[in-house]
């Protein structure tokens, strides 16, 4: 690795340093977030599991569940292992070309699992505002279509992220402050200008995040008006309670996802406080969806009470 007056020529390898100024605990953090991992994989393999197995919830808004389940599942694979490896083996050191592989994968899954929440929200708007033509709009063709945009607009348009930090050959530092490789952490060490990255970073996070919240934003007020107009209040209650669970998963996504985005650029957040958030931001999502679609969509509800009941029966 090549280095003149403290700066990195074209380097082969980056530092994580993990969560700076918490080094001394991070060994005692990795615990909690392990649990948490935990959750994420069991709950969503078998959210998924129940989901293929189950021929009832072959509909359009469990396949949507299915394909955030999967997505929640590459996003722990992507962050965990080398963030356990840094905080109980101390292995710190990654290639410069890893780095942006994970990079691409974490930013790339966070962008599909927004687009799966508007995808959700679309069903759930369809559902209860246009019901008559639920079927002959959300048809299988349809569901593929969407799925399949989703995964290109979030393969495209992060995908030029990497290819924009590979054209930077100088380095002020190698060390990333962070557990992860994250846009802004690995821009940040550039010696060189970067407003390309930056403009293109606040583009991408606009173009998907930003415009995938108004979308959610105007369905989900579109269903309240609906929601509200129905005559009998057991029938409002009812169309409500089939959204609840959308509406607690969006404003958790979305919520920690711009706290996120906003206090790494312009805010004045220690650097311990917004990594611990980032991370909480992507780890914890996938922990809880299984668990607030489980517990508040009936139909998985009983057949994980099934699946249970068989066990115990045998």
């Amino acid at each position: 690795m090549g280095s003149t007056n403290m700066s990195y020529l074209n380097p082969k390898t980056v530092t994580l340093i993990g969560i700076p100024g918490l080094e001394h605990v991070q060994f005692w953090i990795g615990f909690p977030f392990l649990g948490v991992c935990l959750v994420a994989l069991l709950g969503n393999l078998f959210l998924l599991i129940i989901i293929i197995l189950e021929p009832s919830l072959h509909q359009p808004m469990y396949i949507f569940l299915a394909v955030l389940a999967m997505t929640d599942l590459g996003l722990c694979v992507a962050i965990a292992p080398k963030m356990l490896a840094i905080f109980w083996f101390g292995s710190c050191s990654m290639a410069f070309d890893a780095c942006l592989t994970q990079l691409f994968f974490i930013h790339a899954l966070q962008g599909m699992e927004s687009g799966i929440l508007l995808a959700m929200a679309f069903d759930r708007y369809v559902a209860i505002c246009d019901p008559l033509r639920y079927t002959s709009i959300l048809t299988p063709l349809f569901l593929v279509g969407m799925v399949l945009m989703v995964a290109i607009r979030a393969t495209v348009l992060v995908g030029i992220l990497p290819i924009l930090l590979k054209r930077l050959q100088l380095f002020q530092s190698v060390v990333i402050a962070h557990s992860y490789c994250e846009h802004m952490a690995v821009v940040k060490l550039a010696a060189e200008d970067v407003h390309i990255n930056k403009s293109y970073g606040l583009f991408v996070a606009f173009a998907i995040l930003g415009l995938d919240m108004i979308f959610v934003i105007i369905s989900y007020i579109l269903i309240l008006h609906t929601v509200f107009l129905l005559p009998q209040k057991k029938a409002r209650l009812k169309a409500f309670n089939t959204c609840t669970s959308h509406i607690v998963i969006f404003l958790e996504f979305y919520i920690l996802a711009f706290f996120s985005f906003f206090s790494h650029r312009f805010g004045h957040v220690s650097p311990y406080a917004h990594i611990l958030l980032s991370t909480i931001y992507l780890l914890v999502p996938p922990a809880l969806n299984p668990i607030v679609y489980g517990v508040k969509t009936k139909e998985i509800c009983r057949r994980v009470a099934q699946v249970f009941i068989l066990k115990h029966d045998t």
